[in-house]
């Protein structure tokens, strides 16, 4: 073997510093936990109905308002909705005593009409109706649970 040979060959089997092994270790892990913080949805105890129909039938035998969230499964910003509004006890709890709550999937073809009525664009939209399908308030986008709890106080004086 010549000398150049050896050369050669030292020079492609050349270790990287180790500060890039865990750069790219913890570039990775960090990416993972963002990505499952994204989608992660805890359960709640929001009675959600998904028939729109039933649920006018409901309110107008209630007097209670109805809650329309519309959301999609690919929608991040409705999962943090879901996980830092839905989840919250209080919130769960207003929810349940004061409106009915329907989750509107915009990716289903049933519910096209609804989603053409409201011109649903975005994806999270929440949106208060009274029992003649009024609209008494509506937010583009997701809002946190601060917002949402004066969104819900508004409609109850309406």
């Amino acid at each position: 073997m010549s000398t150049t040979e050896t050369s050669s060959k030292k020079m492609t089997h050349k270790k990287s510093h180790p500060f890039w092994k865990w750069f790219w270790l913890t570039f990775l892990v960090l990416s993972l936990a963002y990505a499952w913080y994204s989608f992660y949805a805890p359960s709640n105890e929001v009675k959600w109905a998904e028939n729109i129909t039933s649920t006018r039938q409901l309110a107008n035998n209630s007097n209670k308002n109805t809650l329309l969230f519309f959301t999609g499964k690919w929608c991040v910003p409705c999962r943090i909705m879901k996980r830092e509004v839905f989840a919250d006890t209080e919130v769960e709890k207003i929810i349940n005593s004061q409106v009915i709550p329907v989750l509107i999937d915009i990716d289903n073809p049933s519910t096209m009409e609804l989603v053409k009525h409201f011109k649903i664009g975005v994806t999270p939209t929440t949106i208060i109706v009274n029992s003649e399908g009024e609209v008494l308030e509506y937010a583009v986008g997701k809002i946190n649970k601060k917002e949402f709890l004066e969104m819900l106080q508004r409609t109850e004086a309406k």
